[in-house]
């Protein structure tokens, strides 16, 4: 997990006086879009937004390139600027659930997913991180009459979220803080419940409720789903309108949970080890 939300280092290159790196590649404009990728790639691997002067420091390019470089991310929408820095764009995030179809987990947990829909009768989201949000790449819907309006691609706060909490609770206690402090739109009241009570709670019980705190009107319960490494590679989660709670919820949904998490461990044991 560590390697894979690492912060952003520049590969060792030879380097002009100016600090550009020189490309190593003969495709023309490939130095170009190295300078590109790397900078979006260094906002995407940081725990918090960061400013021009951090990323000239971890690119090693001139902060007038940085600038540059950043003003036309941004116009595009693969960059925003938020609390003082710059964060992954919805542009972004919009391109990457295209992607999802493909995506390994996806594939490795479809049948886990289908069975704890088709036994718990309610909706079932599988999620990864994005940036400062959770964003899901898999949604079965459940058998009744009504629908939730979630969809794959969509994007939900960690803080409020089943799958969010779940997968905050899941960070090693460093990581967890610092996640906590670059979350957008969570004020210091809300981030000492979640750091004193709120995770906590979901550590020692194993799962993570969102009782309406989401979304009105919808309860969720989530888990994260580790490797045999222990590394967190996604959550799932079961939401339910309230209106139609089992009596027993910890029977209903939460054992179910459970019995996925520790099934799908020996599945993802066997995906191919993600790049840092």
């Amino acid at each position: 997990m560590d390697k894979q939300y690492r912060r952003f280092c520049a590969p060792p290159r030879r380097r002009r006086a100016s600090g550009d790196v020189l490309s190593e590649s003969t495709v023309a404009g490939t130095a170009a879009f190295a300078k590109f990728m790397a900078i979006l790639q260094a906002v995407a691997d940081a725990a918090q937004p960061l400013s021009i002067a951090d990323l000239a420091r971890a690119s090693g390019y001139p902060r007038s390139t940085v600038h540059r470089i950043v003003a036309a991310l941004a116009e595009h929408g693969m960059l925003r600027e938020m609390r003082g820095g710059y964060g992954i764009g919805t542009r972004v995030l919009g391109l990457a659930s295209r992607a999802w179809s493909q995506f390994d987990v996806r594939e490795a947990l479809a049948g886990e997913l289908r069975a704890l829909r088709d036994l718990t009768g309610e909706t079932v989201h599988l999620a990864v991180p994005a940036g400062t949000a959770m964003m899901y790449i898999d949604k079965l819907e459940s058998p009744g009459p009504l629908r939730m309006v979630s969809r794959v691609g969509a994007t939900v706060a960690a803080h409020r979220s089943a799958v969010g909490r779940a997968w905050l609770a899941a960070l090693t206690p460093e990581l967890c803080e610092a996640r906590l402090a670059a979350l957008p739109d969570c004020d210091d009241a809300a981030r000492g419940l979640l750091s004193s009570t709120t995770l906590p709670q979901a550590r020692a019980r194993g799962y993570a409720l969102d009782d309406q705190e989401n979304e009105a009107g919808i309860c969720c319960y989530g888990v994260a789903l580790q490797a045999p490494d222990d590394t967190v590679v996604a959550c799932v989660s079961v939401s339910v309108l309230c209106f139609r709670t089992h009596a027993d919820p910890l029977q209903a949904y939460v054992a179910p949970l459970l019995a996925l998490r520790e099934r799908s461990r020996a599945l993802l044991g066997l995906l191919p080890p993600q790049g840092g």
